[in-house]
């Protein structure tokens, strides 16, 4: 995504979601128009999936949400990241560092403490792979000032596509209760799996389980 990994952008230099998600639109414009894909997303990375599945149905044989948001087709995007933040006290966050607003334009940033990365995101993971994340760690954005503003994904585009939903039941970030509603809320899921001793970075905690969720899901919906 835009401002992550190998993109040494800034996060205040993307505006919107639609501009973070642009790597992967990219990716999804260049397939061929015979091929279809399997797209993962996890955390944040869901709304980047929904876009990408608004904008390309037809080349998605399934969309599996790892832990992620999940928006519905009823609401403005902002909808399911509004509840969670609804339902997380301002002390769940630790040492998260959240920053104002410069200008309307400039996305709200946040940095994940070590405290919180230790506590709520890699409690079940090992050491080695908070240790890394702890150096890589770089500002972020949930661009919820930009998803109030948009329009609503469609039942006749994000919608038609199979959905799977990952629930993580140890993931003290997006906990399993606020996953479960999601599921609720969207209304029109394919299917839940479940890894009960996953954390929110369940590609670290519970990697085997994880491929396992995902050969099941394309094995059966692909």
């Amino acid at each position: 995504m835009a401002a992550s990994g190998i993109d040494t952008r800034s996060i205040q230099d993307v505006r919107t979601l639609a501009e973070y998600s642009q790597p992967l639109l990219d990716f999804m414009k260049e397939l061929p128009p015979d091929e279809k894909v399997v797209l993962v997303g996890h955390s944040l990375g869901g709304m980047c999936l929904a876009i990408a599945m608004e904008k390309f149905p037809e080349k998605i044989a399934l969309a599996v949400f790892l832990t992620a948001f999940m928006p519905d087709t009823v609401n403005p995007p902002s909808h399911v990241l509004n509840e969670f933040f609804d339902r997380a006290s301002p002390a769940a966050w630790l040492d998260t560092v959240f920053t104002t607003q410069d200008s309307p334009s400039e996305p709200r940033t946040l940095l994940f403490g070590p405290e919180f990365m230790k506590q709520k995101l890699y409690q079940n993971s090992p050491k080695e792979d908070l240790e890394l994340a702890s150096m890589l760690i770089r500002p972020g954005s949930l661009f919820t000032g930009d998803l109030i503003a948009d329009k609503k994904f469609t039942a006749e585009a994000y919608g038609s596509v199979k959905q799977v939903f990952v629930v993580c039941g140890e993931d003290l970030t997006l906990p399993a209760e606020v996953q479960h509603w999601m599921i609720e809320n969207f209304g029109a899921i394919t299917d839940i799996m479940d890894i009960p001793k996953a954390d929110h970075m369940s590609m670290m905690s519970k990697p085997e389980e994880v491929v396992k969720c995902l050969l099941e899901a394309a094995g059966k919906y692909t």
